[in-house]
């Protein structure tokens, strides 16, 4: 006679999880939205809108380095958040997460800029940017526990891609917004005013990402842990003194991940258009492009992942990147818009495939009871190293007066820490979630 815990979820059973997983979706695409909207706008308005003294290197070195505060302060997000994550919840957590996020982000868009204001639009964006960085810190791990904890063990690593593909959706919600506003406005009110409409675009998408999560329930593995009285007292410090070396591979296994993305869609952008020719809308419509493709690829690399293994699929993802890191940018000197689009579409679906991956590869690593606050951090210390990759690439890029190889070594690079790290985790004995409670 079959147990009941052996039977196969039923349909009914597998919609509430599938509802949750689209939510958290939902919810890391505002956060990709936030974070592609200021990555284009950094790398053409914030400096002569808030750094005008500093003239045009300058203020974009700096508006490079805005973009890495935000990450810089992840980490701090990643402790607060994580630890409410272990001990109050995963949703109570989200909601704040999402909040701050998306009033920070609206804010923006209400600055002063230095010619109206002086430094204070700029002291202002900063703070903002430490809120956004500070409420990333909690979101991305959250919503892969709220996704994957409700589901069952087996379907895991597809559920885990779900909320990756919030990145392409932002992403493309985001580029859009701008291909219409370079259409319709002239740039000098682009400049003038333009700019501050996809900041304030953020409240309509919190009204919604908030609306969702208030309709989702908590996850049935944190209230087994909350019942067994499994929670810890200080959960991070459980996680640095039980798995160190997880936390290590998981932090390299993200590299890729995360890098690639402030590669392509805020340095090689701006790259593409100082140094290769290419018009602003030109680089947004292939990006855009690259993005849609990845609304197809995610989810099938989400059921690849479920066959083969999530620590799998970002190793073969990893490794791809690599051997077409210098092919892809050494075409891309070319300057034509076919090589362009050819570039963002090889160079987003072979990083995508790490990206998808790398959800389910965490939360194998690590058991329930400090998931939230292991997930989070690892999360947040690849991100706070990517942040610094737009700045880092520029800073390369002067050394060699941009030669066409530059941006290929920092891909490279990231390439080759995340195989060894994913390599690391499929030799790494995975965390039973067969006993938790789903």
């Amino acid at each position: 006679m079959t147990s009941a815990a052996t039977l196969p979820p039923s349909s009914a059973s597998t919609k509430p999880t599938r509802r949750v997983a689209w939510a958290s979706m939902v919810g890391t695409s505002l956060e990709s939205f936030d974070f592609y909207v200021y990555a284009y706008f950094a790398a053409f308005f914030v400096g002569p809108l808030f750094f005008d003294p500093l003239g045009e290197i300058g203020g974009t070195t700096l508006a490079f380095l805005t973009i890495a505060i935000a990450f810089v302060v992840r980490p701090i997000g990643a402790l607060i958040f994580g630890y409410m994550g272990d001990r109050l919840g995963r949703r109570a957590t989200l909601l704040w997460t999402i909040g701050i996020m998306g009033v920070a982000t609206g804010l923006i868009g209400a600055l002063p800029t230095y010619a109206q204001a002086g430094w204070l639009g700029a002291v202002l964006l900063v703070i903002l940017r430490i809120a956004q960085g500070i409420s990333l810190g909690g979101e991305w791990g959250g919503s892969i526990l709220i996704a994957t904890e409700h589901a069952s063990p087996l379907k895991r690593a597809f559920y885990a891609a779900i909320p990756q593909l919030g990145s392409p959706v932002g992403s493309i919600l985001s580029a859009t917004l701008f291909i219409i506003m370079t259409t319709v406005l002239p740039s000098e009110e682009l400049a003038a005013w333009g700019w501050r409409i996809p900041f304030l675009v953020a409240f309509p998408l919190l009204a919604v990402s908030l609306y969702l999560r208030l309709n989702i329930t908590e996850t049935p593995v944190f209230e087994g842990v909350k019942e067994e009285k499994r929670r810890d007292r200080v959960p991070f410090l459980t996680m640095f003194k039980s798995s160190p070396i997880a936390m290590a591979v998981a932090i390299g296994a993200a590299l890729l991940g995360i890098g690639s993305y402030a590669l392509m869609n805020t340095y090689t952008i701006n790259y593409g258009v100082t140094e290769l020719g290419f018009t602003y809308q030109s680089l947004l419509v292939a990006t855009t492009i690259g993005a849609l493709l990845q609304l197809v690829t995610i989810p099938l690399f989400g059921v690849w992942a479920t066959r083969i293994g999530s620590a799998r699929l970002v190793m073969f993802g990893s490794l791809g990147t690599l051997i077409i890191a210098f092919p892809m940018y050494y075409l891309l000197q070319f300057a034509t818009f076919p090589i362009l689009v050819s570039t963002m579409i090889i160079g987003g679906i072979l990083p995508t495939m790490a990206w998808a991956g790398l959800g389910g590869l965490m939360a194998d690593l690590f058991p329930a009871h400090f998931r939230y606050s292991a997930l989070s951090f690892a999360y947040a210390i690849a991100a706070t190293a990517s942040g610094f990759v737009p700045s880092i690439t520029l800073e390369l890029g002067k050394s060699t007066d941009f030669a066409w190889w530059h941006p290929g070594i920092v891909l490279g690079v990231m390439s080759a820490i995340t195989l060894v790290s994913a390599w690391a985790a499929s030799r790494m004995k995975k965390v039973d979630i067969i006993q938790e409670r789903v």
